[in-house]
């Protein structure tokens, strides 16, 4: 009589899971910070800091809040200062 194999084989499924590893697509205005490629919700917000580190957005004063430039005050509705918690908010409005 042949032994069953009590071992499950799991197969990962392509798909990720969704949160911070689901793939997203960027608006045209947080494409122009981010680029157009679809990303990661990770990627996404590593491109995000870059491009506030590289211009030199974040306040001095007050390290959690942010102050746009031109490109960012399009995806923050217009407002001129956010802080980082609001930020994340205000991104998930313009990905896909």
């Amino acid at each position: 009589m042949a032994k069953k194999s009590s071992k499950k084989t799991s197969k990962k499924s392509a798909k990720p899971r969704g949160g911070i590893a689901m793939t997203v697509t960027p608006s045209s205005m947080l494409a122009a910070v981010v680029g157009a490629a679809q990303l990661t919700r990770a990627e996404l917000t590593k491109k995000i800091w870059a491009y506030i580190k590289r211009n030199g957005l974040q306040d001095t004063k007050n390290r959690r809040n942010i102050n746009a430039d031109d490109k960012l005050k399009a995806v923050f509705g217009g407002k001129g200062t956010v802080n980082m918690f609001e930020m994340t908010k205000l991104v998930n409005k313009h990905v896909k």
